[in-house]
């Protein structure tokens, strides 16, 4: 099922994401094609010590498997990755895992601030980066960069949206814990829901 689904999750044409833009994107942020983010699936702690290791998750504070997901502003999944240990940082997971490949040039992809390290891995490709200003200890945001944070913020927050329709479906609920006789299937039933939400209406109304 999977292998006939994935063809419902692409990346549409530039023109067509401009057509369906949501009215919040349009005036700061009508050139972004890609909102990236990454979410993890709870497994079964494994019997072998090395993949214990490999996917402990230092956030959830569990064994995960770690996947990428773009979506674009109107909710649309244009990218999927295979799975890989809860170990990995959201930087390297988005280094290895296909996405550069299919971001095409002159793109405009909006992330959290944990991505702040992929910018020179987008400036290859000649692609921008939006994400809030860095936070720092010893130095205050000014009230310029706390609008800017809370306006990317506001949008952001779709592929949160976008992540929460996954986490509907039974086996990637939140603390789910898969089975360990069933962790090589959860690529297959990641990119069957993928598939399935690509063809449900719109997370954001369209005026």
């Amino acid at each position: 099922m999977a292998e006939y689904m994935k063809k419902l999750i692409f990346w549409p044409l530039k023109s067509s994401i401009q057509r369906n833009l949501p009215i919040p994107f349009r005036m700061l942020f009508s050139r972004v094609q890609s909102i990236v983010d990454c979410l993890e699936i709870e497994i079964q702690k494994p019997t072998s010590a090395l993949h214990q290791a490999l996917t402990w998750s230092d956030y959830k504070k569990c064994n995960t498997v770690k996947y990428l997901i773009s979506a674009t502003p109107d909710g649309f999944i244009n990218f999927i990755s295979c799975g890989y240990g809860g170990r990995v940082s959201d930087v390297a997971l988005l280094e290895v895992c296909g996405y550069l490949n299919v971001l095409p040039e002159n793109s405009v992809v909006m992330a959290d601030r944990g991505f702040k390290q992929i910018e020179p891995l987008l400036n290859a490709k000649n692609c921008t980066l939006v994400r809030p200003p860095s936070v720092t200890s010893d130095k205050l945001m000014t009230e310029d960069e706390v609008a800017l944070t809370k306006r990317i913020a506001s949008v952001r927050i779709h592929i949160e949206r976008v992540i929460k329709r996954i986490r509907d479906f039974k086996l990637l609920s939140p603390h789910a814990t898969v089975n360990s006789e069933l962790v090589q299937k959860i690529d297959s039933a990641i990119v069957v829901a993928c598939a399935i939400i690509n063809l449900q209406r719109p997370i954001i109304k369209q005026c």
